[in-house]
């Protein structure tokens, strides 16, 4: 089976294979070394011409990239991790993002960020957080994450080839050795892909041969895993069933997994327990609570959300665990639930 950072892996290859207007650009790219996480090995061999490796500038890589893309390029810029988002929100959010908009819609400025984020690997305060949520208000740009199911490697190469605007494309740590998930990895699951047209898929599990579930959980990327985790434990020990629902895209402009999936679902459910690894405060939950309870009103009847303890990670391995949301924190928070 192939894992989750070999299927990302195949789609770079295949996307710089399949146009040549496609470029990497980041810290370290060149073989043997190929990236931090190695998920960009053996491009500089096969395409040397279109890798860049770049000094250590984030900023100064992504703003090149922003000006490669106006010019009818299609670059994809590695940020090693995640936390260093932070020095790029200049480039993505005051000018790349909208260059469309100021233009008239004269340009467009298909350039692909990804970055590994997450925790659970003992890097410490400042190389395991999950900072995605201080990126999705900024509108024009498109924050997308894979999880293991589907084809994630596929949803790389769409979001490079055919997408024409920014992309932060989040890649989290602990998804890259998991294996992608087929039927027979899902034999306890029920499992269903939705495609609202123009829209990045989001998935559906639940339990074969289970009841309606009774509460809707909805995580997206390494927390869908937990979250699978979190719903067989319920079912086999608790008798309760849960339905999970995964976006790939997180940013909610253009973007229907809310209209069109959740709320239908929430019909029936009634009740919405949100799962994210990032602190709480002003997270993606937030917002989706947020909008549920505004198109539901008293029809959700119950709502619940797991994230991470607002303090910095630590970097001993216990203490980071303790802060971070772990199967146990899903389980106890749906129980509460019923």
């Amino acid at each position: 089976m192939t894992t989750v950072l070999e299927s990302l892996n195949q789609a770079l290859h295949g996307a710089m294979g399949a146009d040549e207007s496609v470029y990497l650009l980041g810290e370290d790219m060149l073989d043997p070394y190929g990236g931090a996480f190695k998920v960009s090995k053996g491009l500089s061999t096969a395409y040397p011409e279109r890798v860049l490796t770049t000094p250590v500038s984030e900023a100064g890589m992504v703003g090149i990239a922003g000006g490669m893309a106006l010019r009818g390029l299609r670059p994809v810029v590695e940020i090693m991790f995640g936390d260093f988002t932070t020095l790029i929100a200049d480039q993505l959010i005051n000018s790349i993002s909208k260059f469309r908009w100021m233009y008239n819609d004269q340009v467009t400025v298909p350039l692909v960020v990804r970055t590994p984020m997450g925790g659970r690997r003992g890097y410490g305060p400042t190389h395991s957080q999950t900072m995605e949520k201080y990126f999705l208000g900024a509108p024009g740009l498109k924050v997308v994450a894979p999880c293991a199911l589907g084809n994630p490697g596929e949803l790389l190469k769409q979001v490079i080839l055919e997408e024409n605007d920014p992309v932060l494309f989040v890649e989290n740590k602990l998804l890259y050795l998991q294996k992608v998930m087929d039927e027979a990895a899902l034999a306890e699951f029920e499992s269903t892909e939705y495609l609202v047209p123009g829209e990045y898929p989001s998935y559906e599990l639940t339990v074969r041969g289970a009841p309606p579930p009774v509460i809707t959980i909805a995580a997206y990327g390494y927390m869908a895993e937990l979250a699978r985790e979190a719903a067989q434990q319920l079912a086999f020990e608790h008798e309760i069933f849960v339905q999970i629902l995964i976006p790939t895209q997180l940013s909610f402009e253009d973007n229907l997994f809310i209209e069109e999936i959740l709320l239908p679902n929430l019909e029936r459910s009634q009740r919405l327990l949100t799962v994210e690894e990032g602190t709480l405060s002003m997270g993606w939950g937030a917002e989706v609570i947020t909008r549920a309870s505004h198109a539901l009103g008293p029809k959700l009847q119950k709502v619940g959300r797991v994230a991470a303890a607002e303090i910095p990670i630590p970097a001993s391995v216990p203490m980071e665990r303790a802060m971070l949301p772990q199967v146990e924190d899903i389980v106890a928070a749906a129980r509460s639930m019923v």
